[in-house]
């Protein structure tokens, strides 16, 4: 049998996997003892397997997660922090995705709300969703100039398309009158449609009063906190050196945030100490 042309002909229908695969049923000597049908299901698993992989590639590398290592399997759940394994095991899941809900999560600086919502965004886009990373105010810059130079309704159509749409950060200061209104625009487009994930250092009870006007401010909360998960993290930084009675567990997130270096807190600290020795 002339195999040259049956590998042109699957590689010409884009059957990439299923050639590779073909490839090894000729080379192994095993692959004989099966039927056609067998063999026949392999190479339609291993296309099938490989198009997932494909299309998971492109949606991690399309969302531009914060964290795009992050994962699951690599949170800390050790720490004193509320962050609760069970509640995060079963949101990895992704149900809440399928049924349009959405993820708040909440914390001071340095606790891993960024990770936590990007592990969760990753296990999304593990089971077939779509994601998009987005700091608030880079987005809120982004609706501004896209509403200026005539791209607006492009951009709104694109984040409403999203499954799983990140926003980090959320009213680190207060928004505009302008900024309030774009937000809702975008939340607005997704309410019941899609699922957003908010991280913010504010306590949900606070965000009100940093959303704008109070109308509008109502309109937003009522479209995030609606059918909404929330996860509200505590403690201290997981960029804060470690004492050598408490060593830091040894997790990827942990690692993560150590490379960021210590928050302004522990930079103000080494600061202090390092006047502290130049005037001995």
């Amino acid at each position: 049998m002339l195999t040259t042309p049956t590998f042109d002909k699957l590689r010409a229908l884009s059957l990439t996997g299923m050639a590779r695969a073909f490839a090894e049923q000729l080379e192994r000597a095993d692959y004989q003892s099966l039927s056609f049908e067998q063999r026949l299901g392999l190479l339609v698993d291993r296309e099938a397997q490989d198009r997932d992989n494909r299309r998971l590639e492109r949606n991690l590398k399309a969302a531009k997660l914060r964290w795009s290592a992050a994962s699951i399997e690599d949170l800390d759940f050790a720490r004193a922090r509320g962050l609760e394994r069970a509640t995060i095991l079963q949101l990895a899941e992704a149900q809440w995705v399928n049924g349009h809900q959405n993820v708040l999560i909440v914390g001071p600086t340095g606790v891993g709300k960024t990770y936590v919502a990007c592990a969760l965004a990753q296990a999304a886009l593990r089971r077939g969703a779509t994601a998009l990373y987005a700091r608030s105010p880079r987005l809120l810059g982004d609706l501004a100039l896209a509403r200026a130079d005539g791209r607006l309704p492009r951009l709104m159509s694109a984040l409403a398309r999203v499954d799983v749409l990140l926003i980090d950060d959320l009213a680190l200061q207060p928004l505009t009158a302008a900024e309030a209104a774009a937000l809702l625009e975008v939340v607005e487009d997704r309410s019941q449609l899609r699922s957003t994930v908010v991280t913010s250092q504010l306590p949900v009870t606070h965000w009100h009063e940093s959303l704008g006007e109070p109308t509008v401010a109502d309109a937003i909360l009522d479209r995030l906190v609606h059918n909404a998960h929330r996860i509200e993290l505590r403690g201290d930084s997981l960029r804060r050196p470690q004492t050598v009675a408490e060593p830091a567990p040894a997790t990827s997130e942990n690692a993560a945030h150590a490379a960021e270096g210590p928050t302004d807190g522990g930079r103000a600290e080494k600061r202090r100490a390092t006047k502290a020795a130049e005037a001995r």
